[in-house]
């Protein structure tokens, strides 16, 4: 698939050039390696530029920019073989599940990084993170090694879903986002998230390989979250209306496979079953009967649809 690299933007080209390092560090760092359980609503917004703007001047007095300022999150995907868990997502059914990998920042094999287990029931979004350093992910994802001293709960989430999926890295996934909290007392749990800059790959899926990519959405769009523990407050309704925002249905991961995995997947299924095996498919039909061939690619057709 042809790439098309991000243009940086000037806080990621400063900290490409060694000059931002030191911060993206002291992040990592001061995020502790304490396990975190999350529990709330997410809802999503699909917003242009000058929506976003209005946005930031209504929120002077009540949200307040976090202090990480503009940061980028990094995350790998990990899916069965199949992409079971994005295409079961995609159906929205009652309960999903994502595992992902998410560093802030490029990080080297001794930084912190986040394993995150993401389930969503009824519309609620249950959120298990443990950290450990990269090489200690590695070390987990591929060989089945806890990091020490790691026993509690949420490794034994970690290792049902590693044991019942047999998840590998899918897809490397990173975003510019800009974080708020609310100032108000009765609401300090309003946290408002914005992304931009969303750009993917599909192979050298590593974390610490940068965060080059191809773009998912033009540059001037950015996905804003809302993460709240109940209802939507009156007044936060009242700025969405104001700035015309309109709630979306979206994943990030999920709109990368319908656009651009699975009409790749499509494309190979039915060339096999053309009869035009592609080079890199060969080894899987090596020896079989054409008829054998054809029948093992429409039931493929099948699964992948």
């Amino acid at each position: 698939m042809a790439q098309t690299m991000m243009t940086p933007l000037s806080k990621s080209a400063i900290k490409s050039n060694g000059m931002f390092a030191s911060d993206e560090k002291l992040r990592r760092a001061k995020v502790s390696s304490t396990n975190y359980v999350f529990k709330r609503k997410e809802i999503k917004f699909l917003i242009n530029r000058e929506q976003h703007d209005r946005l930031l001047k209504l929120f002077r007095g009540i949200m307040c920019e976090d202090e990480y300022g503009l940061s980028t999150i990094c995350n790998i995907y990990l899916d069965t073989e199949d992409f079971d868990l994005i295409r079961r997502s995609i159906d929205r059914p009652v309960y999903k599940e994502k595992l992902r990998l998410r560093s802030y920042g490029t990080p080297g094999n001794g930084d912190r990084v986040f394993l995150e287990i993401k389930k969503k029931y009824k519309g609620i979004v249950y959120k298990r993170r443990a950290s450990m350093t990269l090489w200690e992910a590695k070390q987990y994802l591929e060989k089945g090694e806890r990091p020490e001293k790691k026993k509690e709960q949420i490794f034994n989430e970690l290792d049902y879903c590693i044991m019942h999926y047999h998840p590998v890295p899918k897809l490397y996934l990173a975003y510019d986002r800009t974080a708020y909290y609310c100032q108000l007392d009765e609401y300090k749990d309003v946290r408002i998230t914005f992304d931009s800059g969303i750009r993917f790959r599909q192979d050298d899926i590593k974390l610490e390989d940068g965060d080059r990519g191809e773009k998912l959405l033009p540059d001037d769009m950015y996905i804003m979250e809302i993460k709240i523990p109940g209802a939507m407050p009156l007044w936060l309704l009242d700025m969405l209306t104001e700035v015309k925002a309109e709630r979306v249905s979206f994943s990030k991961y999920g709109s990368i496979y319908q656009k651009y995995i699975l009409p790749d997947i499509m494309r190979k299924v039915q060339a096999r079953i053309d009869g035009r095996i592609l080079p890199a498919e060969t080894s899987r039909f090596e020896g079989k009967p054409e008829a054998e061939e054809k029948a093992a690619a429409a039931d493929e057709f099948k699964t992948a649809v």
